[in-house]
């Protein structure tokens, strides 16, 4: 379960979903001997930087119950690697987006609004900042760690990041910018997280994976972003979405 404001409203459904369907995964990627499995995780896991890049040896602070779930996955997946020499590598992408996202995601939300005709767009708070991964870099790199060699990959935690951070405005401006649209932001009190669950800051090192497999984002903020809003404002795929609601 991936949408951060709903794990609020039932965090029991992300404890059983997250952390009892990671073990679930694990038992069976066990029983059947699986030459290596690859958990997703997420960038959430270290809550807001204490330090910039984040690495993998980064504190984990769980500052929503959808973070705190991913830490305990993450942590079922490794003892499985310590208890039973399970090959499993935990992949930490940074914020990805793109084509078919989730509409719980704020790229999506502001680019279906736009497409729709919105003129005033209802955004939760624009001041942190991301390290957003153009979806085909992140597929990318979960691909370059499956290739890479076994032994030194398994138990090891690989981030996935561009090691370029951006405010929430600036994403949205530039969203606005390559529609042109002439837009105005309106805070929408429910999209705000509690004020010690904000994730203020968030800027990746992928230094780990560089070195394993020689991976490197393709893609600038610009041109996946382009990419994102051909896909989104095409009818077909737009109709698929319903702007005027806000999804937790």
């Amino acid at each position: 379960l991936i949408a951060i404001p709903y794990s609020y409203v039932a965090p029991d459904s992300y404890v059983d979903t997250n952390i009892k369907g990671t073990l679930n995964m694990c038992q069976a990627a066990r029983d059947m001997g699986l030459r290596q499995l690859l958990v997703t995780s997420t960038s959430e896991v270290y809550g807001t930087a204490l330090e910039v890049p984040i690495t993998e040896k980064h504190p984990r602070q769980p500052q929503s119950p959808y973070s705190a779930t991913k830490i305990g996955a993450d942590a079922i997946a490794m003892s499985f690697y310590n208890a039973f020499e399970l090959p499993v590598t935990i992949v930490r992408p940074f914020n990805t987006y793109g084509p078919c996202q989730s509409a719980r995601a704020i790229i999506p939300t502001i680019i279906t609004q736009i497409a729709s005709g919105v003129r005033e767009i209802k955004v939760g708070d624009l001041t942190p900042t991301r390290d957003f991964n153009y979806v085909e870099d992140t597929a990318r790199g979960f691909l370059a760690i499956a290739r890479a060699e076994i032994d030194k990959v398994a138990g090891q935690e690989i981030n996935i990041a561009t090691g370029r951070e951006v405010t929430m405005e600036h994403t949205l401006h530039t969203i606005a910018r390559l529609m042109g649209a002439d837009v105005d932001w309106v805070v929408d009190p429910q999209r705000l997280r509690p004020s010690k669950s904000e994730v203020r800051r968030l800027l990746g090192s992928a230094e780990k994976l560089r070195a394993l497999t020689g991976w490197e984002p393709r893609f600038t903020l610009e041109q996946g972003l382009q990419k994102t809003i051909e896909w989104f404002t095409d009818p077909n795929n737009l109709k698929r979405y319903k702007s005027n609601i806000y999804n937790q």
